[in-house]
């Protein structure tokens, strides 16, 4: 190529003259401060026709090689006269020349620097001018970064020979027999690289070869090279950088280091290797280090990328690899501004993996088909009969277009990108620099391509279903999908990229349950319905890692997704879970076998009561006890599993919180008995019993009123007692063991030990969380009390407040009446005593009145959906019934229930209460037990109502009105606004029977503070 001759094709015409101008003005600059010959030379250039125009076309599009070509006139020159391909190999030569045996790292990367600015510039005017063929273009591009690493292995090794990490075997060579291997990957790999690529390489060191003095330190040594060997491609200085350098194709980039030792490859190849990885390997070309090793390691890969035999289901995951992207036939909607023309629809991605699928399938038993190039692979893949010819012939068209757009959009300002400008003036920009006159014939030409790859790579497995759903949905490789990025963030997911990154690590095999190629290949089929289920839950982000939770500590994963696969119901209920019931996901994580359950024909039907069933299924369980540590996990298990169950019913319509909390009622009521019983057995052994001793638990709150949701708490105290008969002549009473205790000592340490049983936390989890504070001085008083000390205590010593948690109090446990004492009915007629008791009416109006404004003054809130203590929710309708219960208790003693909605039915049928106004506090009372049990489940905490999905608004809308039937969506303002509406009417009930009357009352003395509010 000389000054006075025409270049081969034409040349585009400048987008930008007033910038073409000043880049012939900077031109006419460098030359006049040029060496006499180079000024003359360039002076003449400028003023030729064919030089003139060359300045113009790059200066007026491309600022970056503008500036490069009017900085470099000596290197301009010697390319016009010694012509593209000499002087190219003459850059390259001098690279060798002058740091074949380097010894500073900043004289090489200085160096690489320089010849890469001028092979980018020498490079880009071949292609521009049409001097250069595509392969030929990338193949100058391939070879400058393969010297360049090359140049830098060998600098690298032969300091770390000079410092004494390794020892080589032949210092003036120092690849030879180092052990390090450098695989050139993707485009660097199929000498293939673009304009401004970055290169894809993997470090690994063969760690049977390798020689060195630390062998502690190996892998150190290797790292710190790979750090370096990036440094040194990659660096910005002021030379500006040689190649952008990405090491994340190495096995499992996330958990391994930047390099990796053979032997680990190994592993990770032959075990959890995955199909997109194989696509990868078929590139895969040793570029530096050392070669014998190097070529020794694609052999050990061989079997991995080119596997003779293929099973139906391998081949299915092959095929994902394709049906993960939304690839359409015929009918299409793809703009021409913003499209990517790698990654997008009928973009080179599509060409290179239409090569790639089919090479997997079929060269494990062709070897004429192992070929590197696209194109290559493509004419390969033709001429063993497995691709029509036209279809070659248009890709290949396709292929040669697409890359020299994207070339074009590169050198405009070398930045690593494949996206059309998103303005039509950059559109135009484009168009006019690739040499069109008019905009419009380059998008017309640019869509008509896209459209013809799409065409051809749709037509790949077209009887497969789609794996895309809405969109892209492809989790291989290292950068995330556009496509997929744009998918996920439709769908509702905040941080596609993390969504991705997990996904990803499930493919890569680091849970037990994804380690074989079976399950990664199920888990590939079920992502996309996976992922539309938990985009349907309030916090998408949050559900799928609760389900990377799961996913983690499953034990092995074919089983389970296969259940999946052949009940996608299945999955959708888990994702439901996943999303919308943090405390169930909890348990399904750490019993997945919870799942077994579900799919028994019983497991939708009405929860069974105590006596309809669920004591007989509970005794079956823990008959198989064999000791005391198997009925603390059988109980735990057992009971968690029912508690799921309810939890599904709840989360599925199938009954509510208010329904509900009588069945998790009769299970603490079977299970906490059992343990109490297991537990005075256990102790007895080392303490023995106090003679003529007894005790019982007593349920209070929540589960004395049988009123419990999924996440309660249990409250619990414990009253004792001793036969006078037990307790012979004066000496001091104590247990009958080998380790005596007093009884109180006795009782006490007893219930620590139910505790301890019941809080413990176990493999499946604590059984329950127990609070005992409402016993007798609350945290002050001891664990257990005395019968004479309780009554005593509610006689004279007793807060209001604790009366009014008496009415909600039952004996559940301990000594039923099979002793002499009956101490279980002579606890109920204490407390009944209490209850019915006479008491100053006034004095108690007050109390329960400024009770309520003290737990409203701490707890306030104006949130209606915190159902407990907003205004008119639960605490108000428990305090009129326990208000009215200890009012009449005395008088109308058939008032008293332990149940708060029954306790009110009580209220009305003894004429205490109005029956309009006990039935509109009962149905408010169901009401904010079916939201309360609904959102324990669903949110953690209280729900914020700026924060309410569909699917979350759906839910409410069920809990709060069941016999609400319709089709149209929920609006949460109105629901909010009748929830609200609710809350004030049973606020006003509150006021007219508490509030206001206690308001005309004068404090009875100076008011204590108590212990603990309700």
């Amino acid at each position: 190529m000389s000054s006075p001759m025409p270049f081969p094709a034409p040349l585009p015409k400048p987008f930008d003259a007033a910038q073409a101008a000043l880049g012939l003005e900077r031109w006419r600059q460098q030359a006049a401060a040029a060496e006499p010959e180079t000024r003359a030379w360039a002076e003449a250039f400028a003023e030729s026709e064919p030089g003139r125009a060359l300045v113009e076309a790059v200066c007026g599009n491309s600022p970056y090689l503008g500036h490069g070509l009017t900085r470099e006139l000596p290197f301009v020159r010697k390319t016009m006269e010694d012509g593209c391909d000499a002087t190219f190999a003459a850059l390259i030569a001098a690279l060798h020349a002058e740091h074949d045996e380097e010894r500073s790292m900043d004289r090489l990367m200085a160096g690489l620097r320089v010849a890469k600015r001028r092979a980018a510039l020498l490079i880009a005017l071949a292609d521009i001018a049409g001097v250069w063929p595509l392969f030929r273009v990338t193949g100058a591009l391939s070879e400058l970064a393969e010297t360049g690493v090359r140049l830098a292995a060998n600098f690298l090794l032969r300091r770390a020979g000079e410092a004494g990490t390794l020892t080589l075997p032949d210092p003036q060579r120092p690849w030879v027999g180092s052990g390090l291997i450098v695989l050139g990957m993707g485009k660097l790999g199929g000498r293939e690289l673009n304009y401004s690529s970055d290169i894809d390489l993997i470090v690994l060191y063969d760690d049977a070869v390798v020689q060195t003095p630390q062998p502690d330190n190996l892998a150190r040594t290797f790292i710190r090279l790979a750090r370096d060997l990036v440094r040194i491609m990659d660096e910005r200085t002021k030379d500006g950088y040689v190649f952008r350098t990405d090491l994340r194709l190495r096995p499992d980039p996330g958990a391994t280091p930047l390099a990796v030792s053979v032997s680990a490859a190994e592993i990770y190849y032959g075990s959890v290797g995955q199909n997109w990885e194989r696509a990868a390997m078929i590139k895969a070309r040793p570029i530096a280090g050392d070669e014998v090793a190097g070529a020794s390691f694609l052999r050990f890969l061989e079997p991995f990328v080119w596997r003779r035999n293929l099973d139906f289901a391998a081949i299915q995951d092959i095929h994902s690899i394709k049906r993960q992207i939304n690839a359409h036939k015929g009918h299409r909607e793809v703009t021409v501004n913003g499209h990517d023309i790698k990654v997008g629809r009928g973009g080179i991605r599509e060409i290179e993996f239409f090569a790639q699928t089919q090479q997997l399938i079929f060269g494990g038993r062709d070897p004429r088909v192992r070929i590197a190039p696209t194109l290559m692979a493509n004419e390969a893949l033709r001429d063993v009969g497995r691709v029509p010819p036209q279809t070659v012939e248009d890709l290949a068209a396709a292929y040669h277009f697409l890359r020299r757009v994207e070339h074009r959009i590169q050198m405009i300002d070398d930045q690593q990108t494949h996206r059309i400008p998103a303005e039509d003036a950059g559109v135009a920009h484009l168009a006019t620099f690739l040499g069109y006159g008019d905009p419009a014939d380059f998008r017309a030409e640019l869509l008509a391509t896209l459209g013809q790859v799409e065409d051809r790579y749709a037509e790949l497995f077209e009887e497969a279903p789609s794996l895309s759903g809405p969109g892209n949905l492809v989790f291989t490789g290292t950068d995330p999908d556009p496509g997929t990025v744009e998918t996920l963030a439709g769908m509702g997911f905040a941080d596609p990229a993390r969504v991705i990154s997990v996904v990803s690590a499930w493919h890569r095999g680091r849970y037990r349950a994804t380690r074989s190629g079976r399950a990664r290949e199920l888990l590939t089929e079920l992502t996309p319905a996976l992922l539309s289920a938990l985009a349907k839950t309030p916090a998408p982000d949050g559900a799928l890692m609760n389900f990377d939770d799961f996913l983690g500590k499953l034990p092995a994963g074919v089983g389970l997704f296969s259940l999946f696969v052949a009940n996608p119901w299945l999955l959708e209920l888990v994702a439901e879970i996943m999303g919308i019931a943090p405390q169930m996901a909890a348990t399904l994580s750490r019993n997945p076998s919870l799942l077994d359950a579900v799919l028994s024909p019983d497991f939708f039907d009405p929860l069974p009561g105590k006596d309809e069933g669920l004591a007989a299924d509970h005794a079956r369980v823990i008959a198989a006890a064999r000791d005391f540590e198997d009925a603390l996990t059988l109980s735990r298990r057992w009971t968690n599993d029912q508690r799921f169950r309810a939890g599904v019913h709840i989360l599925r319509g199938i009954t509510d919180g208010d329904r509900c909390g009588a069945f998790l009622a009769d299970l603490a009521d079977l299970v906490v008995p059992d343990l109490a019983r297991r537990v005075e057995e256990e102790f007895a052994q080392r303490h023995g019993r106090i003679p003529g001793g007894a005790w019982v638990v007593v349920a209070m709150g929540k589960l004395g009123s049988r009123q419990l949701t999924i996440t309660s708490d249990i409250d619990l105290i414990v009253i004792y007692d001793i036969a006078s008969a037990g307790q012979g002549s004066g000496a001091p009473l104590l247990s009958d063991g080998a380790r005596p205790l007093s009884p109180n000592e006795y009782y006490i340490k007893l219930t620590q030990r139910l505790t301890n049983a019941i809080t413990a936390p176990m493999a499946d989890g604590r059984l329950y969380e127990v609070d005992m504070r409402l016993r007798p001085s609350g945290n002050a008083g001891p664990l257990a009390t005395s019968l004479a000390a309780f009554v005593k205590y509610q006689a004279s010593d007793a807060w209001t407040w604790e009366h009014m948690a008496l009415t909600r109090a039952r004996v559940i446990g301990g000594d039923a009446g099979g002793s002499a004492l009956d101490l279980a009915g002579r606890v109920t007629e204490a407390i009944r005593s209490v209850l019915t008791a006479p008491r100053d009416p006034g004095r108690l109006l007050w109390d329960v009145a400024d009770m309520r404004r003290r737990i409203d003054k701490e707890f306030g809130t104006a949130n209606p959906w915190n159902v407990k203590y907003a205004r008119g929710g639960l605490i108000d309708i428990e305090f009129i019934a326990q208000y009215l219960q200890l009012r009449h208790g005395h008088d109308l003693p058939d008032i008293l229930h332990v149940g708060t909605a029954k306790a009110l039915g009580c209220a009305a049928r003894t004429g205490a209460l109005t029956p309009e106004v006990a039935e509109d506090l009962e149905a408010t009372l169901r009401l904010w037990r079916r939201v309360q049990g609904f959102l324990r489940l669903t949110t953690a905490g209280v729900l914020d109502p700026t924060q309410v999905s569909p699917s979350l608004l759906a839910g409410l809308h069920r809990a709060a009105f069941p016999d609400e039937k319709t089709a149209e969506p929920v609006d949460f303002p109105e629901l909010d606004r009748r929830i609200r509406a609710i809350a004030a009417r049973a606020h006003g009930h509150f006021q007219a029977l508490v509030e206001e009357p206690a308001s005309h009352l004068a404090p009875p003395g100076a008011v204590k503070e108590d212990p603990k509010l309700p």
